[in-house]
């Protein structure tokens, strides 16, 4: 057995035309998979297999997931990457984005998850799902209600869809990135002066914020054969950032 190798297989990665999502992506092709990219641009340059699809749309999911079988009949890999970021302060966050929130981080995942496995039961083949969750899902963050509760939300639905799809042969885990440098933190980090990165590089062990492919090696391993008896858990990548409580003074 090739233990992280991923030939014969094929994944849907949902949020995947740039960022992490992307490294993902690719990183899943290296280790062998033929994989379906998804985002909102009508094309993303270098990626063939491609399906634009919105998951704000009730029937977004489930048109998304046919399309992708569409491309790719064998798929057997899913990884629900798909969200943002809308909060405002507390007490100026409107219904408005805290339902935008819940709707693309959770609720878009969840039905995603569930048409692709209702697809693979019907077909009565295994698989894997990976989540992607985020530090924020253990451990709360200024002016982030919305986002922290949905990602605290996925944590648990990750161990919910282990327990209902185990029998079926699917496993499900996730992945819980901390400080990663995508185009989403950048404009955070370098709307402030460096005070702000020097603090996180303080606090994070490995002294240094992390990058999209470290995600993506975790999420390959995931997928693999390599963690066939693993379902249920979720990975943190964090550098060490949530280890200790205070950091480097």
């Amino acid at each position: 057995m090739k233990a992280f190798s991923l030939e014969s297989h094929a994944a849907l990665v949902t949020g995947s035309s740039q960022g992490i999502g992307l490294a993902m992506g690719k990183a899943l092709q290296e280790a062998g998979a033929k994989v379906v990219f998804h985002g909102l641009p009508d094309a993303v340059e270098g990626l063939t297999s491609y399906v634009k699809a919105d998951l704000m749309e009730t029937e977004g999911p489930q048109k998304l997931v046919e399309a992708a079988f569409a491309l790719e009949p064998g798929l057997d890999t899913l990884i629900c990457n798909a969200g943002s970021f809308f909060d405002l302060p507390l007490l100026e966050m409107t219904r408005e984005r805290w339902d935008k929130t819940m709707q693309l981080n959770l609720t878009a995942a969840f039905f995603t998850a569930q048409a692709f496995a209702k697809r693979l039961v019907a077909e009565k083949r295994g698989g894997s799902i990976v989540l992607t969750s985020s530090t924020n899902g253990f451990q709360a963050e200024a002016d982030s209600c919305a986002y922290d509760a949905s990602k605290g939300a996925l944590v648990m639905l990750t161990k919910s869809l282990a327990i209902a799809l185990a029998d079926h042969g699917i496993r499900v885990n996730g992945v819980a990135p901390g400080l990663i440098k995508t185009p989403l933190t950048s404009t955070l980090m370098e709307s402030r002066d460096r005070s702000l990165l020097d603090h996180y590089e303080k606090k994070i062990l490995l002294r240094r914020v992390g990058t999209p492919q470290d995600v993506a090696g975790a999420t390959v391993f995931l997928c693999s054969p390599a963690a066939s008896y693993i379902t249920g858990e979720i990975i943190v990548i964090d550098g060490g950032l949530t280890t200790g409580q205070i950091g480097r003074l």
